[in-house]
């Protein structure tokens, strides 16, 4: 069993803040792969469901981002999970927004909600960075991810949370590069191409190019030479 968790604060005011894209990206998975519905429990809203044979449980806490903690915790103890088996999905400032990066453990680099996690279940569970830039300086932060993502981030957001539930399967069976694979297809779809390359790896030649007529080769002629003989001696020479 996986624990995947989304971190965000509860309530319609906070719904489209760049601070819950976690919560974004579970509703994302839940909707495309028929989990249950979301109940009431442990001081979060959970729902579960399967992902390529493997059960998967979905937690939103609801007791802000600053004691996401506390409900981590009690659905751990309750389904005799360990830190290992938990994977959090956040976001993060420090990558570029659209970004995604996935890690293993390591600090808390300041975001409250990891430094909760930190506090009630070690270190040691997974994350799923999700980049939404940052806005310049250290005292705007707050400010700039309690705001909703605007109307110029909307198709990238879109492409990411997609890439996210298209690569869930891979997440919970613990193969990153597979879920990177999936995101980048979403967010940096491979471009297309209408030629083809032909045998040998040459360039065919332009269609539209001039055909240049061949020139005309000139050959060496010989002229006869004048006979200088007399009509006496053509005669003798007849009958030699």
């Amino acid at each position: 069993m996986k624990l995947f968790v989304g971190l965000g604060n509860p309530g319609a005011k906070y719904a489209h803040n760049r601070h819950n894209i976690g919560f974004m990206a579970l509703d994302e998975i839940a909707r495309d792969h028929g989990f249950s519905p979301w109940k009431a429990k442990f001081q979060a809203q959970l729902c579960e469901g399967t992902l390529d044979g493997v059960k998967v449980l979905l937690l939103k806490p609801q007791t802000f981002m600053n004691l996401s903690g506390q409900a981590v915790g009690e659905a751990m103890r309750f389904y005799k999970l360990t830190s290992e088996d938990v994977t959090v999905l956040h976001d993060e400032l420090d990558l570029a927004p659209g970004k995604c990066r996935v890690k293993q453990g390591g600090g808390h680099a300041g975001h409250n909600g990891l430094r909760s996690l930190h506090s009630h279940i070690g270190a040691d569970y997974g994350r799923v960075r999700l980049g939404v830039g940052h806005p310049g300086h250290k005292d705007a932060v707050a400010g700039y991810v309690l705001r909703d993502f605007p109307k110029a981030d909307e198709a990238w957001l879109d492409d990411l949370l997609r890439g996210i539930s298209d690569g869930a399967a891979a997440l919970a069976a613990g193969d990153g590069g597979k879920f990177m694979n999936a995101v980048s297809l979403r967010v940096a779809p491979p471009r297309s191409s209408t030629g083809t390359k032909p045998a040998g790896g040459k360039k065919p030649a332009a269609q539209n190019s001039a055909v240049q007529p061949q020139k005309p080769v000139k050959t060496a002629t010989t002229e006869p030479a004048t006979d200088a003989r007399s009509a006496l001696e053509k005669l003798v020479d007849k009958f030699k």
